[in-house]
C-alpha cells in the first residue's frame, strides 16, 4: 500500500506528469487473476500453479494506454524498484519461474493479520489502480480538449494560446509532454529555412529543412529522438544534465555529432560545463572527453525554445505548432484506440 501511495502520486498533477503504467499494471494483472481465482476468499495460493506470461501479458496491453507496454515491469523492473523504496524488506511483489514462465503476486503483501483477524488487500489493490488509472484518463482527456480550444481561440485569443504552449516549457513538466512541445516548436522553427546542395556547382537543390519525430516518447529502443532531413542531424530530449548518459546516447550513434535538448532553465555553456566537468571526473583522460565533447553539435535549453518560439510566432505559425502538439499527443497517449474502446464499452451497455 505504501508502493501504491508513492506510485498513485501522479493522480492530481494533472496530465503533464508521468504516469507510468507499467508498474501499476504487473501489479495490477497479478491481483486480478488471484482475485478471479477467488484466492482473497479462500488458501491455496500456495499450490497454484501461476498465471502464465502470455496470459498476463495479453491483458494488460488491454487495459487504457496499456497496447505499448513491454514484458520489463513483470520480468525485473517493478521488483527492481520496490526494493529501491524499501531496500531492508525481504519480499518482492512479483514471484516468477523462468522455467515454466508462470507468475504469483506475493501474497506476503497482500494478506496479512491483524489481531488474529485475516486482511486481505487484494480488492482494495484493483480499485486504486482503477481509480488512479480514471483520474489520469480524465486529466489527459482535459488536456486534448484544452489543445483543441487553444487552435478554436487562437485567433481571437493568440496571447492565451501563447501562454498555455509557454506553461508546457517548465522543468518539472512530464518528459513525454516536454518532447512532444520540443518538436512541435522546432519541427516549425527550421521548416521555413532552406538549405541548397547537388552533386555539381551548376546543378543545386533547394529543399526545405524538415524534422521528423523517430519514435514513441520515452521508448527504451536505443533510438534517437529526432531527424534532420536532408542535413542528417540527430536531436535527443533528456531532463538530466548527466555525463554518463549523454556519452551512452553519443556511443549509440558512433559518436556521430548530437544536438541535445535540455529540460533545464541552465544555460548551454553551464550544461556543457557540468557534462565535461562530469566526463573528466570520469576517464581523467583529456583525449576521450575531448571526442565525447566534440560530439555534442548543439545544447537548445529551455530559455533558447522559448527564443525559438518567438520566432516561430513572428513568422505566423503558432496555431501550426498547437496543432502539432494535439497530434503527438494523440499518437503518445493512443487516444484514437482509447475512444474506440469507450464506443465499444458503451455500445455494449446499451445491447445490454
Amino acid at each position: 500500500m505504501q508502493y501504491l501511495n508513492i506510485k498513485t502520486k501522479a493522480a492530481n498533477r494533472g496530465s503533464k506528469s508521468r504516469a507510468g503504467f507499467a508498474n501499476h499494471y504487473a501489479i495490477y494483472v497479478l491481483v486480478e487473476d488471484y482475485l478471479n481465482n477467488e484466492f482473497h476468499l479462500k488458501d491455496g495460493y500456495d499450490e497454484y500453479q501461476g498465471a502464465q506470461f502470455s496470459t498476463l501479458f495479453t491483458r494488460q496491453r488491454k487495459l487504457p494506454f496499456g497496447d505499448k507496454l513491454q514484458n520489463h515491469a513483470l520480468n525485473h523492473r517493478l521488483n527492481e524498484e520496490f526494493k529501491k523504496y524499501f531496500p531492508t524488506l525481504y519480499y518482492v511483489p512479483v514471484i516468477r519461474d523462468a522455467k515454466t514462465n508462470r507468475y504469483w503476486i506475493n501474497e506476503n503483501l497482500i494478506k496479512f493479520y491483524i489481531d488474529d483477524t485475516q486482511i486481505n488487500i487484494a480488492e482494495a489493490i484493483r480499485d486504486i489502480i482503477d481509480a488512479y488509472v480514471a483520474a489520469r484518463r480524465e486529466a489527459f482527456s482535459q488536456f486534448m480538449f484544452y489543445c483543441q480550444e487553444m487552435i478554436d481561440i487562437h485567433q481571437q485569443e493568440p496571447l492565451r494560446a501563447i501562454e498555455f504552449i509557454r506553461g508546457l516549457l517548465r522543468p518539472n513538466i512530464d518528459a513525454r509532454v516536454f518532447e512532444i512541445v520540443s518538436y512541435a516548436i522546432l519541427k516549425e522553427y527550421y521548416g521555413d529555412k532552406k538549405i541548397y546542395w547537388g552533386w555539381s556547382p551548376d546543378e543545386l537543390n533547394a529543399e526545405y529543412l524538415i524534422l521528423y519525430k523517430t519514435g514513441r516518447t520515452n521508448a527504451n529502443d536505443g533510438g534517437i529522438d529526432f531527424v534532420m532531413k536532408p542535413l542528417g542531424r540527430f536531436f535527443q530530449v533528456t531532463e538530466t544534465i548527466d555525463a554518463g548518459k549523454y556519452f551512452l546516447d553519443i556511443d549509440k550513434v558512433q559518436r556521430y555529432p548530437i544536438t541535445f535538448v535540455v529540460k533545464s532553465q541552465q544555460t548551454a555553456k553551464e550544461i556543457l560545463g557540468k557534462i565535461e566537468e562530469q566526463a573528466t571526473s570520469k576517464y581523467n583522460i583529456k583525449v576521450i572527453v575531448k571526442k565525447y565533447m566534440e560530439s555534442i553539435e548543439e545544447v537548445i535549453n529551455i530559455p533558447e525554445l522559448m527564443h525559438r518560439f518567438d520566432t516561430v510566432l513572428e513568422q505566423g505559425k503558432g496555431v501550426a505548432v498547437i496543432e502539432e502538439i494535439v497530434l503527438q499527443s494523440r499518437v503518445e497517449f493512443n487516444v484514437e484506440a482509447e475512444e474506440q474502446d469507450i464506443l465499444i464499452y458503451e455500445d455494449t451497455v446499451e445491447e445490454e
